[in-house]
């Protein structure tokens, strides 16, 4: 009965987290839907710097809805991939410098000749304003 019970544990830690569609969550609300504790995610604030969520007037921490795509990125980096603390933060780090690198896409080839055209085309509407006056 035990191991059963350790089965249905572990997957529900793994159970895809749904997040509602929210500007701001409460922190109490963050460890609900990600199944942790409030503490672990104030110490993940410490550890990870890509984890800064605002803070309202009251001092309520306030995580914004990519903030607590990060809290789940690396819930799954240190339970499920088993990274430490530091190989999580580095991978984060490999992730978004790899995210700034993407190329972007190129324009298709004949847009230079269309800019040639319409540029072609202004300059006549110009040259007949200018008659005009």
């Amino acid at each position: 009965m035990t191991l059963g019970k350790k089965t249905s544990k572990k997957a529900a830690r793994k159970a895809e987290i749904i997040i509602p569609d929210k500007l701001y969550f409460r922190i109490g609300e963050v460890a609900g839907l990600c199944r942790l504790p409030a503490y672990v995610l104030r110490f993940w604030e410490t550890e990870f710097p890509q984890l800064k969520p605002v803070k309202s007037s009251t001092g309520q921490r306030m995580y914004r809805k990519r903030d607590v795509e990060s809290v789940v990125r690396i819930k799954k980096l240190l339970y499920e991939d088993g990274f430490t603390i530091a190989g999580a933060r580095v991978q984060l780090r490999e992730e978004i410098k790899s995210d700034r690198n993407q190329a972007a896409l190129p324009f298709p080839v004949s847009a230079s000749a269309r800019v040639a055209h319409l540029r072609n085309e202004l300059q006549q509407i110009l040259h007949i304003l200018s008659s005009r006056h």
